[in-house]
């Protein structure tokens, strides 16, 4: 059965999010965003129940902790896997109240304000002064709303433990990361590559935690290098 290259979003994101893999890659599709879900798990339900049955399953920042959970509950369906811009670390100190401080300033001044706090420091210094990234983003970003924002971080506070799924993982793993990347910083995915039989590690030079927009080439090649992989299970 052939496997179908499938993209799940982060944080506030949606498929645009994937706009230049989705070019780049015929027949690949792209879960547009995960709305307002308040559990990772049934978030990997809706990609079980809504995406191909055969996987290439790449996700980006939240979405990498929702295509793990892809796989426990069927890993079956997942011919590889791609981990970008991510982490798998449980609730760090202090992070639920960064979090809930963010939701509150989008309750009191909007989605706007959250966002303009929110996504500059996810891109590496030089994209955040670009329009033509920047602006694309931030208007997704603001149109998937405070609402989505609060049920999602929910989500992540409430996280389950994934650090002893690591090694029990059979299939190609891709672990990328823009070299600028500040939240989910090249050494912690190089200790996640470390973790994973059978898992490449790629860091991207010039991006930031926005790797799919910020370096879109790099991340495609290190992909297309991914899929030429022989599966395993």
């Amino acid at each position: 059965m052939s496997q179908t290259l499938c993209f799940l979003p982060g944080l506030l994101c949606d498929a645009r999010v994937f706009s230049e893999q989705l070019r780049h890659f015929d027949g690949s599709s792209a879960i547009d965003g995960f709305g307002a879900r308040t559990s990772l798990i049934d978030m990997a339900r809706h990609v079980l129940e809504s995406g191909p049955e055969r996987m290439a399953l790449l996700g980006h920042s939240m979405g990498a902790r929702v295509a793990l959970e892809v796989y426990r509950l069927a890993p079956e369906r997942v011919d590889r896997l791609a981990l970008v811009s991510t982490g798998v670390h449980s609730l760090q100190p202090g992070e639920a109240d960064k979090r809930h401080a963010l939701r509150d300033l989008g309750v009191a001044q909007g989605a706007g304000a959250l966002v303009d706090q929110w996504l500059p420091p996810m891109l590496s210094p030089p994209h955040r002064d670009d329009p033509a990234i920047m602006a694309p983003l931030r208007a997704m970003c603001i149109e998937s709303g405070v609402a989505v924002y609060a049920a999602q971080i929910t989500a992540l506070i409430d996280r389950p433990e994934v650090e002893t799924l690591l090694p029990t993982i059979t299939c190609p793993v891709l672990v990328a990361v823009g070299s600028e990347d500040v939240w989910s910083p090249p050494a912690q995915h190089a200790a996640i590559a470390e973790a994973i039989p059978h898992a490449t590690l790629t860091v991207v030079p010039g991006a930031g935690h926005m790797l799919p927009v910020e370096q879109p080439d790099a991340l495609n090649a290190a992909i297309a290098a991914w899929l030429a992989q022989p599966t395993r299970h």
